[in-house]
């Protein structure tokens, strides 16, 4: 496999990066994220017209670039590293690739050109704020009750004269206050034979979006104090809420497409870790450089070296991680887990580095911080992560219909 990016890939990154660097400091991240939106709108506008951000992996006949995962991971890494909250996860990394497989042609061609334009942003609404789970990473989605099992909780979903209705609500949605259209995943055919579906919700804004907004009928969208200010969270509630069945047909195999989407979306989660890690890193370096202790810069202290170098190769065999796995999806949960492990770490030792001054709300080493616990809040956390990938491996035994590896003794 020749693992060399291609000069189109190369530049992709270049570009975004030097933008990044001109319109999304961390001045900018914070009054972005103190927006209705959660992000900063112009900034998104200009990403999709000039770069054509949000379409990157989409197909060309509906507006897109055609790329690859490889692409959008690269993309992935520069927003990474500047932290920048865009509604392009939950949008082209999570929504977007559902239309793409499950959408009946004319959902594809009424929604992905909007979507590649960036005029429409969209969210996906789990039930019980188990992404990980929905997604197939730290269990088999097959299995359990994540969307509601048909009983009490979770979104029903129920056919009428009308068509169909949805009643529930959904927490932890990311971006899910301020997205045009929402994704709901849904129970229906009652206990004896629940089975999980996705609906489409348009969920125009009405209002400003910040503290809670309405659109559809009967549906009321609440944003929720996150730590990670940089991935707003809602909570999505639904009282006899209109929708519109994705793909048309309720034979549709779901869960498999939310595992195979779950799977591109873990190593593009992986590469925006990296990114975060690696500018955490940077930052770091370029303060010790500067600061000075017992008349000497403290990044000549061997201590300091050693420390920095730990955290570099830990980066770099993240980042191997991440490319290996946008190139090979399969890989996706295990890079993400070495990756949200590598942010973690670095962003720890980042606070510690800088020492006192990285401790207040002043400086950007917090937002690190914050950045690498919330996105194993959402998508992890790391041991489960390796558990799930072993257990489906079969490395440890026999996998039981929870996604866990059993019949082993640890001594």
């Amino acid at each position: 496999m020749d693992a060399a990016f291609t000069a189109e890939q190369d530049e992709i990154r270049r570009t975004l990066r030097d933008l990044l660097a001109r319109h999304s400091g961390p001045g900018e991240v914070r009054a972005a994220v103190r927006t209705a939106e959660g992000h900063d709108p112009s900034l998104w506008r200009r990403l999709a017209q000039e770069l054509g951000l949000p379409g990157l992996a989409l197909p060309e006949e509906y507006g897109g670039a055609g790329c690859t995962a490889t692409e959008l991971a690269l993309a992935c890494e520069e927003t990474g590293r500047a932290l920048l909250p865009s509604p392009l996860l939950a949008t082209a990394v999570l929504a977007a690739p559902l239309i793409a497989a499950l959408g009946t042609p004319a959902q594809r061609a009424g929604l992905l050109p909007r979507i590649a334009a960036g005029t429409l942003t969209a969210a996906l609404a789990v039930p019980g704020g188990s992404m990980a789970t929905a997604l197939g990473l730290t269990a088999d989605n097959r299995a359990g009750d994540w969307a509601g099992g048909g009983r009490a909780g979770g979104v029903q979903a129920r056919f009428g004269d009308g068509g169909w209705r949805l009643y529930g609500e959904a927490e932890r949605v990311l971006d899910g206050h301020s997205a045009g259209l929402l994704l709901v995943a849904a129970h229906t055919g009652g206990y004896p034979r629940s089975r999980t579906l996705l609906f489409l919700a348009p969920a125009e804004v009405s209002g400003p979006p910040a503290e809670v907004s309405g659109g559809a009928e009967g549906l009321t969208r609440t944003r929720l104090t996150a730590m990670d200010e940089t991935r707003p969270l809602a909570r999505v509630e639904l009282r006899d809420t209109p929708a519109e069945l994705l793909g048309g047909d309720a034979g549709t195999d779901v869960c498999g497409a939310l595992a195979a989407t779950g799977r591109t979306a873990a190593a593009v989660l992986a590469a925006e870790a990296v990114g975060a890690a690696a500018g955490a890193l940077e930052r770091t370096v370029a303060y010790v450089k500067e600061r000075e202790q017992f008349g000497r810069a403290i990044g000549s202290f061997q201590a300091v070296k050693h420390r920095l170098a730990d955290l570099y190769v830990r980066v770099e065999a993240a980042r191997s991680a991440a490319y290996h796995a946008a190139r090979d999806p399969a890989a996706g949960p295990l890079a993400l887990a070495q990756a949200l492990e590598a942010a973690r770490i670095v962003a720890g030792e980042a606070v510690q580095l800088h020492g006192g001054i990285g401790f207040t709300w002043e400086h950007e080493a917090h937002l690190y911080v914050k950045r690498a616990a919330g996105d194993e809040l959402l998508f992890g956390p790391v041991h489960r992560l390796r558990d799930h990938a072993a257990g489906r491996a079969g490395l440890f035994g026999d996998v039981t219909p929870d996604g866990f590896a059993h019949g082993v003794t640890v001594r």
